[in-house]
């Protein structure tokens, strides 16, 4: 189980849930700001640039799902109820996207400050993170290749759809 500083017992899989799940919001936002500019402008952001993103955000969405569902496992938590605790985890996801959809419709001369914002906020959170946690492991060309490749993947995405 995990302690915190406050002598609070939780699950350590709850924790790193929740930490998911924050992580999660920001993501629905650029999905729900790359739909509120489709919808505003479709010729300066054409339908399959949000396809795109969603497609690559669905597509990291998995690993994300069972960094959550595992420690779950781990913990004695049952396969099904392990698979949807990590299905839930990115439930704000959607749910981020819709609110900032309507916001975004309703503050249209602030979208492009928006959508500047969340594009800064994901690659701050790649770099940030990702990388510095790569180069710690033992392991870290795998996990630099490993993320090489997934930026690859996107910038193919975004090319083919548009």
């Amino acid at each position: 189980s995990y302690a915190s500083n406050d002598g609070v017992m939780g699950s350590a899989a709850l924790v790193l849930a929740v930490l998911i799940g924050l992580h999660n919001i920001p993501e629905g936002m650029a999905v729900g700001l790359v739909c509120a500019a489709c919808m505003m402008n479709p010729l300066q952001v054409p339908f399959s640039s949000v396809m795109a993103l969603c497609t690559g955000v669905a597509i990291q969405n998995i690993p994300e799902g069972a960094i959550v569902s595992i420690p779950f496992y781990a913990e004695g938590k049952g396969k099904v109820k392990s698979f949807f605790l990590g299905v839930f985890s990115g439930a704000v996801e959607p749910a981020g996207a819709v609110i900032t959809l309507v916001a975004a419709t309703l503050i249209s001369s602030l979208l492009p400050l928006l959508l500047s914002m969340a594009a800064g906020a994901m690659i701050y959170v790649t770099a940030d993170k990702l990388i510095y946690e790569m180069k710690g492991d033992s392991e870290s060309k795998k996990g630099i290749i490993s993320f090489t490749l997934g930026f690859t993947v996107m910038m193919a995405l975004d090319v083919a759809l548009g």
